[in-house]
Formats: C-alpha cells, sequence, structure tokens
C-alpha cells in the first residue's frame, strides 16, 4: 500500500470511527445483553458498533479484510491487507456504566501494524498512530514516561475474567507487582490501558490472554510513543494467534517486569 492510499484510508477512519462512538452511549442497547461465556457479554451496541463502521470501510474500499470480535474471522488471511476491530472493548464496563470503553480498530498487512486509532467517547479522547510518524491524542504528540525504575512506577494488571482458569496466576502477578511498584491499577479495556502506558499515565501494563482485536491498535499507538510490549517471555507475539499474554511498558522498566512474572 503506498503511502498516499494509507493516508486516505486513515482520513476517512477516524471520522467514522467518531461517528460510532455516539453509539456507546446508548443505554437502552448497553443493556440488550447475551453472554458468549460465564463472564463474557455482547451487547446491541457492539454489534451495532461492528455493522456500522464495517459497512462504512467496506464501502471505502472492498479490497481490504475485515475481522472483528463479533463476526467468524475464519477466512481472513493474515498475509492479506486486513482491518482489525473490536467494537467496544470493556464491554463489561459498559453494561455497568463504568465509564471506561473504547473502540479499537487497526490496520494491518502481515505481522506488521501500519496503523492504529483507540477511541474512548466517555472521555472524548481519541489516541491513533500510523507507522513511522509518531503517536498522538486528540491530534497532540505523546510519549511514555521517564520513569526507570518499577519501584517508581504505576502499572496496571488485567485479569482476563473469560480466563477464569487462569485467575491463581494472574492474581500471583498481580500480588508481586503490587509489592514492587507505586500500586497497581485494573481498568478492564487492553486498548484503554495500551493507551496509558503510551501516554505516560501508566508505566506498564500486563494481560494474559488477550486477542487480536484487543491489542492491535495500541501495539503500534506504544510502540509509536517510544514504548515496548512483547509477550510474557519477551517475544514479539504473533498479531494473529487465537490468544497472547502481553506485557506493555515504556522500555525502562520491561526486563524488571519479564523478571517478575
Amino acid at each position: 500500500m503506498s503511502a498516499d492510499v494509507l493516508y486516505n484510508c486513515l482520513e476517512q477512519a477516524i471520522p467514522i470511527v467518531r461517528e460510532a462512538g455516539k453509539l456507546l452511549h446508548d443505554r437502552v442497547r448497553s443493556s440488550s445483553i447475551q453472554e458468549k461465556g460465564k463472564t463474557d457479554f455482547v451487547t446491541a451496541v457492539d454489534t451495532a458498533v461492528q455493522s456500522f463502521i464495517r459497512d462504512r470501510l467496506q464501502k471505502q474500499d472492498s479490497s481490504i479484510q475485515f475481522m472483528g470480535e463479533e463476526q467468524d474471522n475464519s477466512s481472513v488471511e493474515p498475509d492479506q491487507l486486513t482491518w482489525i476491530l473490536d467494537p467496544v472493548d470493556g464491554t463489561t464496563n459498559l453494561i455497568h456504566g463504568f465509564r471506561h470503553s473504547a473502540i479499537s480498530l487497526a490496520l494491518a498487512e502481515g505481522e506488521q501494524v501500519l496503523f492504529g486509532v483507540v477511541y474512548d467517547p466517555f472521555s472524548e479522547e481519541l489516541f491513533a498512530a500510523q507507522r513511522g510518524h509518531g503517536a498522538f491524542c486528540n491530534h497532540k504528540p505523546i510519549r511514555v514516561s521517564d520513569v526507570q525504575t518499577l519501584s517508581d512506577s504505576l502499572i496496571s494488571v488485567g485479569t482476563n475474567p473469560g480466563s477464569r482458569e487462569q485467575a491463581d496466576a494472574a492474581f500471583r502477578r498481580m500480588r508481586a507487582i503490587y509489592d514492587c511498584c507505586h500500586d497497581i491499577r485494573r481498568i478492564g479495556a487492553a486498548s484503554i490501558e495500551l493507551c496509558y502506558v503510551a501516554s505516560g499515565r501508566l508505566d506498564g501494563y500486563l494481560e494474559h490472554g488477550l486477542r487480536p482485536w484487543d491489542f492491535a491498535a495500541g501495539k503500534l499507538i506504544l510502540e509509536e510513543a517510544g514504548g515496548k510490549l512483547t509477550d510474557f517471555c519477551g517475544s514479539a507475539p504473533f498479531l494473529y494467534a487465537d490468544r497472547s499474554d502481553i506485557m506493555a511498558s515504556n522500555g525502562h522498566i520491561h526486563a524488571d517486569l519479564r523478571f517478575l512474572i
């Protein structure tokens, strides 16, 4: 994809995401809930946002594949240009009116994310990055924190409630990190947490069992802001893996985080 074509895609995608964000304020739709699992939910907002964005992106360029959380993605070819969408990251937050939910959209080709946008309509913050062009929040450049040590850091630790069999390990990690940092946080929306590391509000974030749409956009935004993202072993996660254990940081504390977990 040429730079001009990519830029045009991005210029058209961002207003689509902003427009779709209005749907997250619909309390009637957010109260229409179906269970995908015991602690895994989909609301009418999730499906409405996905349909809205998918339809408009395909009108823009039908040759680009589409991967979304609320559909069967078995036909997606990982080596081809693909939109990757989480229509509502933080669905449980949305159900409870806990105002930390976001739309996360990435454009990827193979394992390389070319563009990412994360929009939180409750804070009206739109985080975006294009590969090689830096990261921004509402058009202002963002950078990771300069915190050098884990003892001076604020870390978010996810629990992935859909994977309760991993709860003991998750809480052991949480306790180990808590004992070594300023404090820990739990927001419940991976894309927002990655953007908070990118903007220096958090110094690190980790969570097990994330899906591609949970972290694709946030990964690029973090890296373009100077941060680092790996799996728990320190390797680059496969973007199209079914699930990935994600560890993100400002880069300075990455080795210490990995040692702890």
